[in-house]
């Protein structure tokens, strides 16, 4: 789709007066279009009636509070959750099902919570969210020690499902706002604005990431009731604070037909991108990495490494000590072994220290990346730009755990270095892809119908989460195989080689998402990296055309110097190449 709100920021002369061609075909300064260019390059915070202090910003500055700390809850449930299953021996696949209504719910919630939001208002979808929300904690309470893994199971998925569906219909609101609040053609403030609260939100994430398994390491009833509270603060906000109108569809009211209505082609192929696009991050992200980071050495556990119940540290990180038979025992054979045995407090830093990063390179993804880069409004150009980098980390990750020494030989120093390098170098890079994206959906979108465009592409977000922590939980538990070379015991499969197939995996879908966003129609601001253009503008290559095809008729004697011989011989030649064309 061709760029419809103006780039002013790519059209700006840099300081130099345009040039025209005078009634006689020479070349003069055209005064006007450097005046031009210098009004075009008044930053757009600046226009009258339209700076970040504009009382017309309140329904973004309500929701993001609500949004926010709703933010903190969600990427608390998953830790809590997580871990305790963890620590009541849970495989990774079993895990993964507990998640699998919670990003199924996804599914269809982005599509009912799109034509709720058309048709009742943003506000109705943000309380009923913070409500489910509350729900699926109270549930969590109820998960009892002594059911049997079967009933656990079916309950916390159950559980979590509504966590699912709160998300998705808290999220709408937060970035359909966004759009509401953005005048048309202002493209480099809604990427502003987009930006600022999806970093902001997934930082906040990263720390509910923190603050659940610091608080588990505590009480499991602590995590729970401290994250319920912080939900009844946030719902006064959604009550008072927002008209129920906002966000309504002006002409008529969305519906399931009209949302499955695939006439906004950028909007369906963006969607179908975004699916392999987070599906690269949770085939080894939410389930496996930590899994891998709790699991224990393979070769420091069975009948050969005794230890005394009395004493926390007879055995290695991530081992415990089994009083029955007093040797060191995985705490969970179903979690694989050969990681960092890293306890929760630590995994919860890690996986937060994760997401705050990535989270506050999507809040000045524009300042310090799109911008130098001249990258600034977006388009599927840049995207596929950084698309295809999103595949290094993953395919340098696979690499390592396969091949490198230092998961080889279990230098557990050397091992956590690997993996943090890696991570960051993903967290930076796909915080910026994923704040692309998340311009680009609401740029694509249908400004009367953008809650029912907006819901519709994070079907297919959740679609995507789905696909990848399901097939992360299938990879990690059965990919690595079975450690057999320790003697008298079992410590079940190698989660080095999963947690690898689990980022090759990811490579994969990176690739995938990359190659169908080059589908989308979005190419008439070009590309270009800093100081040089990749692929020029639509309007300066038609320009670029016009000016040569009008050149030879205003190719006059009076402009050239030499004698009447090289003059004729030059319009001479001017004439034939025209009467060639």
């Amino acid at each position: 789709m061709a760029l419809e709100e103006g780039n002013h920021d790519n059209a700006i002369v840099g300081g130099e007066s345009a040039v025209t061609h005078n009634e006689e075909g020479c070349d003069t300064n055209n005064q006007e279009n450097s005046a031009s260019a210098e009004q075009m390059d008044t930053p757009e915070e600046e226009i009258k009636g339209w700076g970040f202090t504009d009382p017309r910003l309140r329904p973004f500055v309500v929701i993001s509070i609500t949004y926010l700390l709703f933010t903190v809850t969600d990427g608390a449930i998953r830790m809590i959750v997580l871990l305790h299953a963890y620590s009541k021996s849970f495989s990774a696949l079993e895990v993964a099902v507990m998640f699998s209504l919670y990003e199924l719910a996804g599914v269809f919630t982005n599509l009912a919570a799109g034509m709720m939001g058309a048709r009742w208002g943003i506000r109705f979808t943000l309380i009923t969210g913070l409500c489910l929300q509350i729900l699926s904690y109270g549930l969590l309470f109820g998960w009892k020690d002594t059911w049997s893994k079967e009933t656990a199971i079916i309950y916390v998925t159950i559980a979590q499902m509504f966590a699912g569906i709160a998300k998705d219909l808290t999220k709408l609101g937060g970035k359909t706002v966004t759009k509401l609040v953005t005048p048309e053609g202002k493209d480099t403030r809604l990427f502003r604005l987009v930006s600022l609260l999806t970093g902001w939100k997934n930082s906040l994430k990263g720390v509910g990431y923190f603050l659940g398994s610091a608080l588990l390491e505590v009480s499991y009833e602590l995590a729970l009731g401290f994250m319920m509270g912080l939900i009844i603060i946030a719902l006064p906000f959604a009550i008072f604070g927002l008209d129920k109108d906002l966000g309504t569809a002006k002409k008529k009211n969305s519906s399931l037909k009209e949302i499955f209505v695939f006439d906004n082609f950028n909007l369906n192929v963006l969607s179908l991108a975004r699916l392999f696009l987070f599906a690269s991050r949770d085939f080894w992200f939410e389930v496996p990495l930590p899994f891998y980071l709790r699991s224990p050495d393979c070769q420091a556990l069975g009948p050969y490494y005794a230890c005394s119940p009395e004493d926390e540290d007879s055995c290695t990180r991530g081992a415990v000590c089994d009083p029955s038979v007093e040797y060191c025992t995985n705490v969970n054979s179903g979690g694989g072994c050969g990681g960092p045995g890293l306890d929760r407090v630590l995994v919860g830093a890690f996986l937060g220290g994760y997401i705050i990063l990535y989270g506050q390179v999507q809040s000045w993804t524009p300042q310090l990346v799109m911008g130098p880069l001249n990258q600034s409004p977006p388009n599927k150009m840049t995207e596929v730009f950084w698309g295809m980098i999103n595949c290094y980390p993953t395919l340098i990750a696979t690499v390592v755990l396969y091949a490198s020494e230092a998961f080889r030989q279990y230098h557990v120093e050397s091992m956590i270095a690997w993996l943090v390098v890696i991570i960051v170098a993903f967290a930076v890079i796909f915080a910026i892809n994923s704040s692309i994206h998340s311009f680009l959906v609401v740029k694509y979108a249908k400004a009367d119908k953008v809650a029912a465009s907006v819901g519709f592409y994070y079907m297919s977000n959740a679609l995507g989460r789905l696909m990848g922590t399901l097939g992360s939980g299938f990879l990690y538990t059965y990919a690595g195989g079975e450690v057999e070379n320790v003697p008298g015991y079992d410590p079940g499969t190698n989660g080095t080689l999963g947690l690898a197939a689990c980022f090759l995996a990811g490579t994969l879908s990176s690739l995938l998402a990359a190659f169908i966003t080059i589908w989308i129609k979005d190419e008439d601001s070009g590309f270009k990296c800093g100081k040089w253009t990749i692929v020029a503008p639509i309007e300066e290559i038609e320009e670029s055309i016009q000016e040569e095809s009008q050149e030879p008729q205003k190719v006059h004697a009076s402009c050239m110097d030499g004698d009447d011989d090289v003059k004729a011989d030059i319009l001479a030649e001017v004439n034939s190449h025209t009467a060639q064309e």
